[in-house]
């Protein structure tokens, strides 16, 4: 039977919630509070994008309970956050562009800043048990602290981003645009400039396979990082002082936490008006 520690004093007391009893480093990996059970593939970070996603699905049913021409109280707030989030991207992509991929971007912002702030919340991190390699982990943590969320996001991207250049140029102009010369050559000039786009072309395609790998480490390693700070941090004075320390830190962790899910959703919507520009002005 596993051994729970609730270090009430570092509960009550610290509000850094990526540090559990001790000082003991964040692992690297995510850990099973089911292990043993048939359960045993619910990770704790997993846990923590469900509520994130449960508190946005209350979010949009609370919003849209009582709709009204003239917007008040809770609906009012959730329109101007949608409006400003439509309005941000739809700056970036295009008004075309936008209607199409809104529910992308939109989504995944709100998933991923609600998740952050998830993390920030006191009890995260602090309420651990000991897993079946006898290490010290905490009950929930961050899910973008999990490589495998930020994977997955990134690579639910790629998928989209792909469908949607096709889409928007069709299969001849979408190679076309990575390996076409770029304006008009003739004679040995078009020979050269042909052998020359198609090499960078070829570049570019790497490129494209690395950037979901990118936009994945960068989240989760801003995140990560984040936490095991504050860790180290806690473990240089007392327990009940703890919190002192990183303090000034936690707050920094909620900027940090707004400027992640907009660096990912604002570079994931740069690479698609990249690849769709053309098409945009076609439209």
């Amino acid at each position: 039977m596993r051994k729970f520690f609730l270090p009430l004093s570092a509960l009550l007391l610290s509000a850094t919630p990526a540090l559990a009893a001790g000082g003991h480093q964040l692992p690297l990996y995510p850990s099973s509070p089911f292990e043993g059970t048939a359960f045993s593939w619910i990770s704790n970070s997993m846990i923590m994008v469900w509520i994130g996603a449960i508190l946005i699905i209350l979010f949009c049913r609370a919003a849209t309970s009582k709709l009204s021409l003239v917007p008040t109280g809770f609906q009012n707030f959730a329109e101007w956050l949608i409006e400003s989030l439509y309005g941000f991207f739809g700056n970036i992509l295009g008004d075309h562009l936008v209607k199409r991929t809104f529910w992308f971007f939109g989504s995944t912002f709100m998933l991923i800043l609600t998740v952050n702030y998830l993390a920030l919340i006191p009890g995260v991190g602090t309420i651990t048990f000991l897993d079946s390699h006898g290490h010290i982990t905490g009950l929930l943590r961050g899910g973008n602290a999990d490589l495998n969320m930020t994977g997955a996001m990134s690579i639910t991207f790629a998928l989209l981003w792909l469908y949607w250049a096709v889409t928007e140029n069709g299969v001849k102009n979408f190679f076309a645009h990575i390996f076409a010369p770029k304006g008009t050559f003739t004679g040995i000039m078009k020979v050269g400039m042909d052998v020359i786009f198609f090499l960078v072309g070829i570049l570019e395609i790497v490129s494209i396979c690395i950037r979901p790998v990118a936009l994945s480490f960068r989240l989760f390693g801003n995140i990560y990082g984040g936490e095991q700070t504050m860790e180290g941090l806690m473990a240089l004075v007392p327990e009940n002082l703890a919190f002192l320390p990183a303090l000034p830190f936690y707050f920094m962790e909620l900027l940090v936490g707004l400027v992640q899910a907009l660096v990912f959703t604002l570079l994931s919507a740069v690479f698609l008006k990249l690849i769709c520009e053309h098409s945009e002005e076609h439209h």
